[in-house]
């Protein structure tokens, strides 16, 4: 067994740096993009709408749209991580349309 148990420690250590080197990697695409504009957009912005899931007494929900301000734009990061503070734009256009529990 203990050459089973190396095998799975360093699947794990391998995971591990694989993932910081993409994290660090799209760190510095984003940084790339910040310098060089010409490059392509690092930020953007997504329209959400503002939509509410109200749960009623007799177990259904009812969904109302915010009467002051049903649609926000949401800044974004053109990454596959969140960076500097920011959503990934991916992530935010996927759940543009899923309603706020209340």
């Amino acid at each position: 067994m203990p050459r089973a148990s190396r095998i799975v420690k360093r699947g794990i250590v391998v995971t591990i740096l694989t993932l910081a080197l993409l994290y660090s990697g799209d760190y510095l695409r984003v940084r790339w993009k910040i310098a060089h504009p010409k490059q392509g957009d690092a930020f953007g912005t997504v329209k959400m709408e503002r939509l509410y899931a109200i749960p009623q007494k007799n177990g259904k929900i009812d969904y109302e749209f915010d009467a002051q301000q049903p649609e926000v734009t949401a800044p974004c990061v053109h990454s596959l991580f969140p960076h500097l503070g920011d959503t990934p734009c991916w992530y935010l256009q996927r759940n543009s349309q899923k309603p706020i529990p209340m």
